[in-house]
């Protein structure tokens, strides 16, 4: 079964550090500091996602065509699809989430910019080996929803997005 955490991780006690909005922080570097500590790297390493979502403006514009929600339901059914069939033997659990080690080597090859990309925001970020594995896996993710059998570049850079939190964007 796939778990779900949602959390907020303000930037600071008061809320308004980086949330993109005309109020100014009222926190001292130090309360900020302390404030951020309380979210461990072993935690953060456990959270497959990290997004930043900043305030959405209210505005009466016309937004762009964007893409159904039948056709997000569809594309998704494929990937799901495609993982069952991946991981037939392990039915209860068809999620790239659980790929174990030998899994990972099988079905999760990075192509080689992939590799080199990985490599450089591992060394840059300094990610554990832990959450090289779970953007690892969320770029298979990606890839899967892509329709692509091959992890890219592409995918990884994505995958790498989602980790705000280990680039120090959010904390």
């Amino acid at each position: 079964m796939a778990k779900l955490l949602f959390a907020s991780a303000k930037g600071c006690p008061c809320g308004f550090y980086g949330s993109g909005d005309q109020r100014e922080c009222t926190c001292t570097p130090q309360q900020i500091q302390k404030y951020r500590s309380k979210l461990s790297g072993p935690l953060l390493d456990r959270i497959d996602l990290h997004l930043e979502v900043p305030r959405v403006p209210v505005t009466l514009q016309e937004r762009p065509q964007a893409e159904s929600s039948e056709g997000i339901r569809r594309r998704g059914e494929a990937e799901r699809g495609v993982k069952c069939e991946r991981y037939r033997h392990r039915p209860g659990a068809p999620f790239n989430s659980a790929m174990n080690g030998e899994e990972l080597r099988r079905y999760a090859g990075l192509d080689r910019e992939g590799r080199k990309l990985l490599q450089l925001a591992f060394e840059t970020l300094g990610l554990s080996a832990r959450a090289y594995n779970r953007i690892v896996k969320v770029a298979r993710t990606i890839a899967d929803l892509a329709g692509s059998e091959q992890i890219e570049a592409a995918h990884v850079a994505e995958a790498i997005r989602y980790r705000a939190l280990d680039r120090g964007v959010l904390g």
